[in-house]
């Protein structure tokens, strides 16, 4: 496990300097989504410190005593949020790259006021108009960034997308640039396990890799 997760950061490096750009620009979210503490520890305990969950109650349960037992670890959700977890996925994560409606972006807003507590945000566009897949749509995203950051004053460091799984994601990176370019927002969190490299290629800035890192999913 601890040689796959040299290989995928060497694989990152080269991406990165294939295409002229320094290899510390790209962040690796190791996506531990249904894997257990035994399989994360021996991933944290080579220094890998940013990690992806699809799940808030899945979360609570794994990395409180992580996060206590290792510095520096910044915990990313990269899966649906629903309004009645917002409380306490704002106090378990570091970033929520979700964000895709306005009435969750408005709950952010109350709870991050609330609470004293505030995550950075990730806006997360369906590129692909997905009826089965959360994002707002391209055509809306540039009105809905412009109400997370300048009426709700949220922290919008990114975007985030999710390609069709049956499509070339080239184009999709693209779009996600594109969008992300005309709105002065850097960060961009696209390609997992099979299209990182290409991800890197055009544009990304964190790519989420799990199956390459831990393996296939228990009970995949």
């Amino acid at each position: 496990m601890t040689s796959n997760l040299m290989d995928i950061k060497e694989k990152i490096a080269s991406a990165a300097e294939n295409c002229g750009r320094p290899p510390k620009d790209i962040t690796l979210v190791a996506v531990s989504k249904v894997h257990v503490v035994e399989t994360i520890l021996p991933v944290l305990e080579s220094g890998q410190r940013v990690f992806g969950e699809n799940r808030v109650q899945e979360a609570a349960q794994k990395w409180p005593a992580l996060k206590n037992s290792f510095d520096g670890v910044k915990l990313h959700l990269i899966g649906p949020l629903q309004t009645n977890k917002v409380r306490q996925a704002v106090h378990l994560f570091d970033v929520i790259e979700t964000v895709d409606r306005p009435k969750l972006a408005r709950m952010l807003a109350r709870i991050f006021e609330e609470e004293a507590k505030r995550c950075d945000i990730y806006i997360q566009i369906n590129t692909g108009h997905e009826n089965q897949k959360a994002g707002i749509l391209p055509d809306s995203a540039d009105e809905f960034i412009a109400l997370c950051r300048d009426d709700l004053k949220l922290e919008v460091r990114g975007l985030m997308c999710i390609p069709p799984f049956d499509q070339d994601s080239t184009p999709h990176f693209k779009l996600l640039k594109e969008i992300a370019d005309r709105n002065n927002i850097k960060n961009l969190s696209m390609g997992m396990s099979g299209d990182f490299e290409k991800a890197i290629g055009n544009g990304a800035t964190h790519v989420r890799v799990g199956t390459a890192i831990f393996g296939a999913r228990p009970g995949y």
